[in-house]
């Protein structure tokens, strides 16, 4: 078994799933604490020094907020969903810049019936956004050797959303214009839930994180940061 998560903690989101409202939360803040949030920071510490070997610019940052744990509260200023919890658990190593600027970052999803790493950027702002762009059209053959590179094609899917038309100064003929209409870049690879309660739980993810090193090399390029 997993020396972080367990039963009680899919148990935990499936009630919380089914019970989205401050008063059970409340009730169960000794749960989430137990279950969820020190099993995670917990997690987090151990991935430390495996990003450190093959991701040495992104960060495992073990604090309860602000760190690589991202906060159950949802923020429902703007959103028609008024339910005040995120019902997973998010995990996100980001770029040492990334507080700054729009930077790749790999991404672990924990739900009670779903889970699934991630690599790239989601929803970047138009400024990177105009970068990555740019870097397509400028390196086609780069971006296409690591978005094609055969261990991350094999494991990760890309996902998110694009254009419904060829964005402002690119031809609709444009070689690569699939991928100048994205508006997010991201590998997303799904996992069995139960994988989450093996013992290697670290290598697992790692092996997954490390398989998508060539796809997020060309992204930090793109952007103007450093990978290696």
């Amino acid at each position: 078994m997993s020396e972080f998560f367990n039963e009680n903690t899919f148990k935990f989101l499936k009630e919380l799933s089914n019970n989205n409202n401050r008063d059970w939360f409340n009730d169960n803040k000794a749960r989430y604490e137990q279950d969820v949030r020190e099993p995670s920071l917990a997690f987090i510490r151990a991935m430390a020094p495996e990003l450190t070997r093959f991701a040495p610019h992104f960060e495992a940052v073990d604090k309860k907020i602000g760190g690589s744990l991202i906060r159950v509260y949802r923020d429902v200023r703007f959103s028609k969903n008024k339910l005040p919890y995120k019902t997973n658990i998010g995990i996100r190593f980001r770029h040492e810049l990334g507080r700054n600027i729009h930077a790749p970052r790999f991404y672990l999803h924990i739900e009670a019936d779903e889970v699934f790493v991630g690599a790239g950027i989601w929803h970047p702002g138009s400024d990177t956004l105009k970068k990555i762009r740019t870097y397509i059209d400028a390196h086609p053959t780069r971006w296409e050797d690591g978005r094609d590179e055969a261990g991350f094609a094999k494991v990760y899917s890309l996902a998110g959303d694009s254009l419904v038309r060829a964005p402002k100064g690119y031809e609709v003929d444009h070689p690569m214009i699939e991928d100048l209409k994205r508006k997010d870049f991201i590998g997303v690879a799904p996992l069995i839930p139960e994988l989450i309660l093996q013992d290697d739980l670290v290598g697992l993810i790692s092996s997954y994180f490390e398989t998508a090193v060539p796809f997020m090399q060309q992204l930090c390029r793109a952007v103007g940061v450093q990978y290696e």
